[in-house]
C-alpha cells in the first residue's frame, strides 16, 4: 500500500501513481528528477515552498497546486511549471486525472500557522486509497475528522505536534497506516519516529520512511 511513497526531509514527499509522480512540499532534493506530474504546496514557509526544489522536480507538463493566498508568489514559477491551480481549504477538486480534497492546515495555540492564512493539507485519491498529507498542524478538529487509508503526520514538535501528540491524533483518526514526517532534521530528533510508533495503538500500522 505504501511502497510507492518516499519521504525525504521535512514534509517533502513523493508518491508514484498511475497519473504520474506527485510531489508534496519538495525540499532539499538531492537529485533533479524533473518528473513531476503534480506538485502540491501546503504553505509558504521556506522548507515547504522552495522554488529551487520545485524547479528540480518539475517537468514540461507539471501542474503546481498552491493555497489561494500563495497564487501571486507561485506565478513567478510559470515557465518552470506548465500550470498553476489555486485551492482553498475544505473543498474537493479534480486536476486532470487526479482527484483530491483540501483540509484546513493550522496551529491551535501556536502563532506559526494561523487558521486565517487558509493553508491546506491534502487528501489524494490514488488507486482507490485516500492518502492524507496533513502539513504543519496541531491536533485540529478537521484532521480528527479525516477519513483516510494512509496518513502522513508531522511529529517534530515546536511548529507542529510532537510525537506523542501526533500519536494521539492518529489513534483518533484510525487510518490503516501512519507515516511520521517533519522531524529529525531542522526540528525534532530522529528517535521521535520510534516514540511515535510506540505510542500508536493497533490496528494502525506505523511505517518509518525517513532515513537519516
Amino acid at each position: 500500500m505504501t511502497e510507492n511513497i518516499t519521504v525525504f526531509k521535512q514534509n517533502s514527499i513523493r508518491i508514484k501513481a498511475g497519473c504520474g509522480n506527485i510531489y508534496i512540499d519538495p525540499f532539499q532534493l538531492k537529485e533533479t528528477p524533473r518528473d513531476a506530474a503534480y506538485i502540491f504546496i501546503t504553505h509558504d514557509h521556506y522548507d515547504h515552498f522552495s522554488p529551487d526544489d520545485i524547479e528540480k522536480a518539475a517537468g514540461e507538463n507539471t501542474i503546481l497546486l498552491v493555497p489561494e493566498k500563495m497564487e501571486k508568489r507561485a506565478e513567478k514559477l510559470l515557465g518552470t511549471v506548465a500550470r498553476i491551480i489555486s485551492v482553498n481549504p475544505g473543498a474537493a477538486y479534480e486536476a486532470d486525472a487526479l482527484e483530491f480534497e483540501t483540509v484546513p492546515m493550522y496551529n491551535i495555540l501556536k502563532p506559526f500557522h494561523p487558521k486565517s492564512a487558509r493553508w491546506c493539507g491534502y487528501i489524494l485519491k490514488i488507486d482507490g486509497k485516500r492518502i492524507y498529507i496533513a502539513g504543519d498542524i496541531d491536533a485540529i478538529k478537521e484532521a480528527k475528522a479525516v477519513k483516510c487509508d494512509i496518513a502522513l503526520i508531522p511529529i517534530g514538535g515546536f511548529y507542529t505536534m510532537d510525537a506523542k501528540q501526533a500519536a494521539e491524533l492518529v489513534n483518533a483518526m484510525k487510518p490503516s497506516v501512519a507515516i511520521p514526517v517533519h522531524y529529525g532534521e531542522l526540528i525534532g530528533k530522529p528517535e521521535d519516529g520510534d516514540i511515535f510508533a510506540a505510542s500508536v495503538k493497533p490496528p494502525v500500522k506505523v511505517e518509518i520512511k525517513i532515513r537519516f
